[in-house]
């Protein structure tokens, strides 16, 4: 350390210096951060925004349900779904041990619950156009104060 007379003037540029490049990159990581945010948006016309976000939506839910059908045909030997696909083996003649058709059941209802998710998630990225940000994204309070 320096224990000589220092130039406050001196002091107060490398300071302002560091604030600015400071400011400055704060700015780009802030607009790196909105464009990766529209990026991820597509604008689209209303009416497709409509027709994606209904037919994304139903597609979610009936993976959903069904994939919930088909791990209760996994663990319960009494489900409808999981009786009629035995019986329809059998009215085939294949012979399947519960062991493996509840594996199947299993790994495909959970699949198929992936599967519903992936399309919710991809539906909520289109935006109409003059949409704006949702809330959470927007730098805006809420306007429930109480």
């Amino acid at each position: 350390m320096a224990d000589g007379p220092t130039d406050p003037a001196a002091e107060q540029s490398a300071a302002t210096t560091s604030d600015a490049s400071e400011d400055a990159a704060g700015e780009q990581s802030g607009e790196t951060a909105d464009r990766e945010r529209r990026g991820r948006d597509v604008v689209v016309p209303m009416r497709l925004y409509k027709t994606v976000t209904v037919f994304s939506t139903l597609i979610a839910v009936v993976s959903v349900v069904f994939g919930f059908m088909l791990l209760d045909a996994a663990t319960l030997s009494v489900s409808f779904l999981g009786n009629f696909v035995r019986g329809a083996l059998a009215a085939v003649g294949l012979g399947v041990a519960d062991g493996i058709l509840s594996t199947v059941f299993a790994v495909v209802g959970l699949s198929i619950i992936a599967f519903g998710a992936g399309v919710y998630v991809i539906g909520t990225r289109f935006r109409a156009r003059g949409m704006g940000k949702s809330q959470e994204d927007s730098g805006e309070g809420s306007n429930n104060d109480g």
